[in-house]
């Protein structure tokens, strides 16, 4: 377009350029906006939470009690709000019960305040911030939502002009199009971008109306119930498009200090695990390796020459392959918490496989 310009009309080709260049950078803006501003992360625990001795009404008893089996923590429990009832989940990687309509992102391995989804084309999460206050809410939806709207805008737009152009070109159609093949390409690129950058606007735009989140759509949350943090179509449009940024959560400039005492305990109870595991494993080993043999081989000495004596149940290898029988020694081990029993049992068997 730049090398067309001197051709057709200096007004009408300088303010087709103009427009073009501004959605550009407005498009890359709110790119770079939605790609470095946080999501809404929720920051982590370094402790599970303590139970609060209080009756939560939970659909299965499963208990939380990997991390910590003195503790036990119910999986779900209920919150009220605006009247209703919400299930909050307890979050195993942050130690957490996430707040309403937050999710753990299986990518980023965070839970995400009002997690709506990841964008791998953005390479983060998109998120608001639910707070009391509908004036203080948002965090990355709403640059996410006008980056895809501005990419539908100017994809209409190259689409449109690059149609004019060709139409407008006098003489026959394929030889213009032979000649002008930019505004070919143009044509058929944007044609078929509009419909994934349009349908992604349609579709949030839907989602900004009903006060839903593409997570929540997805898993049909409010197809048999009422939606709780629907307010109507004005206020919902008032809460993303006219709400202030809310503090972040996390100080990602912050220095990282490490916590000695969570530290230590979780060493601590990392190699009281291991030692337990190793003891129950090599308990057997080491009541072998604890036998005295030496005063087993002293009782079984003579006075002549020094040698062992063999007891009536063990036969010499030249005696058993004269009399045709073979002894077999089983040992059997019981383990219990405090000590080991060793019970040995002896058997000679003949070749017919008969006990002797």
């Amino acid at each position: 377009m730049v090398f067309r310009i001197p051709k057709v009309d200096v007004v009408y080709g300088h303010v087709i350029l103009l427009v073009g260049l501004v959605l550009t950078v407005l498009d890359l803006i709110f790119l770079f906006l939605t790609s470095a501003r946080n999501p809404g992360i929720v920051p982590r625990n370094s402790w599970p939470p303590e139970s609060d001795g209080s009756s939560h009404s939970t659909t299965s008893m499963d208990w939380i009690n990997a991390t910590t089996p003195d503790l036990k923590l119910p999986r779900t429990k209920d919150i009220y709000l605006n009247g209703y009832t919400i299930k909050v989940k307890y979050c195993d990687t942050c130690l957490l019960y996430r707040p309403p309509r937050a999710s753990h992102c299986s990518i980023c391995n965070n839970c995400v305040q009002r997690f709506d989804h990841h964008c791998p084309w953005v390479g983060q999460c998109i998120g608001v911030t639910n707070t009391p206050r509908a004036d203080l809410m948002q965090r990355n939806y709403r640059t996410f939502f006008l980056f895809v709207s501005t990419s539908t805008i100017l994809c209409i737009y190259v689409f449109t002009f690059s149609l004019l152009q060709i139409i407008n070109t006098p003489g026959d159609l394929w030889t213009v199009m032979s000649r002008d093949v930019i505004s070919v390409f143009l044509i058929f690129y944007c044609f078929i971008a509009v419909w994934f950058v349009g349908g992604l606007s349609v579709f949030h735009f839907y989602l900004i109306c009903t006060n839903q989140t593409t997570y929540e759509n997805f898993r049909y949350r409010y197809d048999k119930k009422e939606n709780p943090y629907n307010r109507g179509v004005f206020k919902n449009l008032v809460e993303i498009f006219f709400s202030k940024s809310v503090p972040s959560m996390v100080n990602f400039r912050e220095w990282v200090t490490e916590d000695e005492d969570a530290g230590a305990g979780s060493i601590t109870n990392k190699l009281s695990e291991d030692i337990m595991k190793s003891t129950k494993k090599t308990g057997a080993e080491l009541a072998l390796q604890n036998l005295d043999y030496k005063g087993i081989e002293d009782s079984l000495r003579k006075d002549n020459g020094g040698k062992v004596a063999l007891e009536p149940f063990f036969l010499d290898p030249a005696q058993e392959e004269k009399d045709g029988t073979r002894c077999v020694f089983f040992l059997e081990i019981e383990e219990d918490e405090d000590e080991c029993v060793l019970e040995a049992v002896i058997c000679r068997f003949s070749d017919e496989n008969e006990s002797v």
